[in-house]
């Protein structure tokens, strides 16, 4: 996007607001106090505005417009703006940027861009208003890359961007992925005279944390130390999430013990992060201690935090122990939501208590709660291994009816037990619906197809589907290969499947324990013991096999 064909000032100047209501005007233009307390009385007032004579001022006309925008009537809006004009009402500069803001939010910012054309084409200077709405509606509308352009240009033209711009510029790269680029910008703000502040910063820092970089996120932090300004609360939950997202405990309860001896209290955000990462590690008992200080420090656990916490004991199968810690977050006060309860089910499924999560199920229709996937997934995974199917898809069909559309892994789920119950027919009809449907099958779909195919004895279908992915470059896993090649041996197809071996190391890929069994059980159930000597020494040399 090219914005060289707005004839912007040369000089040099700060962008200051060109009256008082411009001043009291925000990027969402809160500050408005209108009478129209619903969209109807504010079609109302328009419309009576329009009627008399002489005209309203463009102020009063505005006035409707920023509380029709407050309302999110975008369309509406502009529909009306474009009426007012069409009455020869001059827009004034307040009234052009409720209609840059409306564009922005639906994501129309060619049009956006349009109404800055036009208000400079009417002498207007853009002010703050004016830059920081165009800026939200690109970072909003994740066109990051137009919105550094877009700063760049205003930039070499003159123009000053405030913190708020600068903000939403930072915080639209980090969400991009672009931190390496957020960084870039921090000094680039100080030659525009803006110091980047602590929310900059911790934009920055927890973006970093979430693309796995920790080492930089800590860096920026004490660069930020250096440069006098303090770490928060923010911040320090931010590092810790990262921390304990790459294993680092020590690091992480170095942390909190720093914000100790800093005076910032961990909120319940920090202390659920430590305590979702203790649990999804399995380590239970630095969970519960974590917790335990939590209610030391009066902090009282939510929702996410016993969420959490009965995550930790069902991954552990203590589906007893989560029960009662979901009995406790009720008797604090607390009302379980659908994960708190898809938690449950999938605990009870794991441990084949089938009738136990059917229970819970049925609460959650008592309490009004509608099942997510996870929760349907969680039981139609158990009710196929009890070989339940016929159960299994009916509530499929319940997921339609209630729009939660199975993902690729209750369909898997499904493929999967009619295979193993030899009901080839009908999973292959599955298949077929599922590509259908317009859901792409991953790896772990297309190894059951594979697998199932085989044991059926439909090994050319199986090679069909197998020659088909590899000619596309799918990227197949050695479980994928090794099905493949369990298929060929099981038919006798030996050498074929020696072949395969080959271009699976060609494509990067080596074999298992599981994948040389598989060849050298089929290379001695042919009498060819030479071959098999002579492939087992190989393997072996190689330090594939391994008994």
């Amino acid at each position: 996007m090219s914005f060289s064909r707005y004839a912007f000032s040369k000089s040099r100047l700060f962008l200051v607001p060109s009256s008082p209501l411009s001043f009291a005007l925000n990027l969402n233009f809160s500050s408005h106090s209108p009478n129209p307390s619903n969209i109807h009385d504010a079609l109302a007032s328009f419309n009576r505005l329009l009627l008399l004579r002489p005209l309203p001022s463009v102020f009063e006309f505005a006035k409707i417009l920023g509380a029709i925008v407050k309302m999110k009537q975008y369309r509406t809006a502009i529909s009306l703006s474009s009426r007012a004009q069409s009455k020869s009402i001059t827009p004034s500069l307040v009234f052009l940027n409720i209609l840059i803001n409306s564009y922005s939010h639906l994501g129309q910012m060619y049009f956006a861009f349009s109404v800055l054309g036009k208000i400079l084409k009417m002498g207007h200077q853009p002010n703050t208003i004016t830059l920081n709405t165009l800026m939200k509606g690109l970072c909003h509308n994740k066109m990051v890359g137009e919105a550094l352009s877009f700063h760049d240009e205003l930039v070499a033209k003159g123009f000053l961007f405030n913190e708020v711009s600068y903000g939403t510029l930072i915080n639209g790269l980090c969400k991009a992925g672009k931190t390496r680029i957020a960084i870039d910008v921090l000094p680039r703000i100080e030659r525009q005279g803006i110091k980047p502040d602590i929310v900059m910063y911790n934009t920055i820092i927890d973006g970093l944390c979430k693309d796995g970089l920790i080492t930089d996120a800590r860096d920026l932090c004490s660069e930020m130390i250096e440069l006098g300004i303090s770490p928060d609360i923010f911040t320090y939950s931010s590092l810790i999430h990262g921390f304990c997202s790459m294993g680092g405990w020590k690091e992480a309860y170095e942390l909190l013990n720093e914000m100790f001896r800093k005076d910032i209290n961990p909120n319940v955000y920090t202390f659920t992060i430590l305590v979702d990462a203790f649990c999804k590690e399995g380590r239970i008992i630095e969970a519960q201690a974590v917790f335990a200080t939590m209610m030391k420090c009066d902090k009282k656990p939510n929702v996410v935090t016993f969420n959490a916490l009965m995550d930790g004991y069902c991954l552990r199968n203590n589906v007893n122990v989560s029960r009662e810690v979901f009995n406790k977050m009720v008797k604090n006060g607390l009302a379980p939501d659908v994960i708190s309860y898809s938690v449950l089910i999938n605990g009870y499924c794991k441990n084949k208590m089938i009738d136990k999560a059917m229970d819970i199920f049925k609460e959650m229709h008592r309490r009004n709660l509608v099942p997510n996937t996870i929760t349907y997934t969680s039981l139609i995974d158990a009710l196929c291994k009890s070989g339940k199917i016929s159960q299994a898809q009916n509530f499929i069909y319940e997921m339609h009816d209630r729009g939660h559309l199975p993902n690729i892994i209750t369909y898997s789920t499904l493929l999967d037990a009619l295979f193993k119950r030899q009901h080839f027919d009908e999973a292959t009809t599955l298949f077929k619906k599922i590509v259908n449907l317009g859901i792409q099958p991953d790896v772990y779909t297309y190894t059951i197809l594979i697998d199932g195919l085989c044991k059926g004895g439909r090994l050319n279908y199986a090679r069909q589907v197998f020659q088909q992915l590899l000619m596309e470059g799918y990227r197949l896993n050695v479980q994928s290969y090794t099905c493949m090649i369990s298929g060929l041996c099981k038919e006798g197809f030996v050498d074929e499947a020696m072949t395969l071996l080959s271009k699976m190391e060609e494509n990067g890929c080596l074999p298992n324990l599981v994948t040389i069994e598989t060849i050298l059980r089929g290379l001695l159930e042919k009498n060819d013991n030479d071959k098999a000597k002579k492939f087992l020494l190989e393997m072996t040399d190689r330090g594939l096999f391994r008994k």
